[in-house]
C-alpha cells in the first residue's frame, strides 16, 4: 500500500487567548495542497519503520507514524507491518508534514486490516497525536477551532489558482511561536473574512503569528512582499511558519534563488 500525505496551508490564524489548561484557543482554515511525502505500509512478521528523503530528528519510537502504529496496535492487536516514510516535506515549516504521515498511517491501517473504523473514530485516534492530526483524516477544507482539533467542513473553492510555497529552511518551534504571539480580535471570524473576494484577504486574513515571527526572521517579510511584488492575490506565511505561501491566478515562475530556499514549489490547486 502506498499513500501521499498531503502538505497544508493555514487561510488565516487567529490566536484567541491562552486557557487554562495552557492550550491557545484557535481559529483557522486548512486547506490541503498538491505535495506530499510518500509512506509504503506493507504486512510484515516484525515491525519496521524505515525513513528516507529529508533526516528527521529523534528516535524511531518518537516518530508520529511509529507511535499511530503503536496506538491502534494496542486498541486492535493487529499484526505487525514495515513502513517506509520517504520524506519530502520539510519540518517546523507549518505545513503539518508529520501530522498528515501519521494520520495517513490510520487511514492505511484501518483499510489494511479492515478495521472498518467511522472518520469519527479515525479524528479520535488522530487527536492523540497531535492537533493537526485529525485535520488529515479526510480530504477536504475545514475551519479549526479549539487547540485545533474541533473541525467543521468549510467550502472554499480555489480550484484554477496557483500556490506557490517557499521556505529557505528556518525551523520555528511551536514554543517560540507561541512565547511571543500577539492575541488577536475575535471579530470578523475568518470564516466571515473567506467569503469576501480573494483580492480583500490581503488586508484582512491575518496570521496572528506573522506579527512576532517575522520580526525575528527578517527576511521572512522579504519574501512575503516579494511574492506580493511578483503578483499573488494573497500571501502569508503557514501555520507556526516558517513557510511562506502566495496564492496567484496566473502560474508564477521560480524567482527566489537569491534566498538559496530548501524548498520552493508551485502547484495548481
Amino acid at each position: 500500500m502506498i499513500l501521499f500525505p498531503p502538505a497544508k496551508i493555514n487561510l488565516g490564524l487567529k490566536v484567541l487567548f491562552k486557557r487554562n489548561d495552557g492550550y491557545h484557543e484557535l481559529e483557522t482554515v486548512m486547506i490541503q495542497i498538491p505535495y506530499t511525502d510518500i509512506l509504503e505500509i506493507l504486512p510484515a512478521d516484525k515491525f519496521e519503520f524505515i525513513q528516507s528523503g529529508l533526516v528527521i530528528d529523534g528516535d524511531t519510537e518518537s516518530n508520529l507514524c511509529v507511535k499511530a502504529f503503536r496506538l491502534l496496535q494496542k486498541a486492535f492487536s493487529i499484526p505487525n507491518v514495515s513502513i517506509h516514510l520517504k520524506k519530502l516535506l520539510p519540518m517546523g515549516a507549518g505545513l503539518g508534514g508529520g501530522s498528515a504521515d501519521a494520520a495517513f498511517v490510520i487511514r492505511g491501517l484501518n483499510e489494511l486490516f479492515n478495521l472498518n473504523l467511522s472518520i469519527k473514530e479515525m479524528q479520535n485516534f488522530a487527536s492523540q497525536l497531535g492537533s493537526d492530526c485529525p485535520f488529515f483524516i479526510i480530504d477536504r477544507p475545514q475551519l479549526a477551532k479549539g487547540r485545533g482539533e474541533l473541525l467543521s467542513e468549510i467550502e472554499i473553492d480555489l480550484k484554477g489558482y496557483y500556490v506557490k510555497l517557499v521556505n529557505i529552511g528556518i525551523h520555528v518551534s511551536t514554543k517560540e511561536a507561541y512565547s511571543n504571539v500577539h492575541f488577536s480580535a475575535a471579530q470578523p471570524t475568518i470564516k466571515e473574512i473567506l467569503t469576501t473576494s480573494i483580492e480583500s484577504w490581503r488586508d484582512n486574513l491575518m496570521n496572528d503569528f506573522e506579527v512576532s515571527i517575522l520580526k525575528a526572521y527578517p527576511e521572512l517579510e522579504k519574501i512575503k512582499n516579494q511574492i506580493y511584488d511578483e503578483g499573488a492575490l494573497y500571501a502569508a506565511m503557514s501555520g507556526s511558519g516558517s513557510t511562506m505561501f502566495g496564492i496567484y491566478k496566473e502560474e508564477p515562475s521560480k524567482t527566489f534563488q537569491q534566498f538559496n530556499p530548501l524548498l520552493e514549489e508551485v502547484m495548481l490547486l
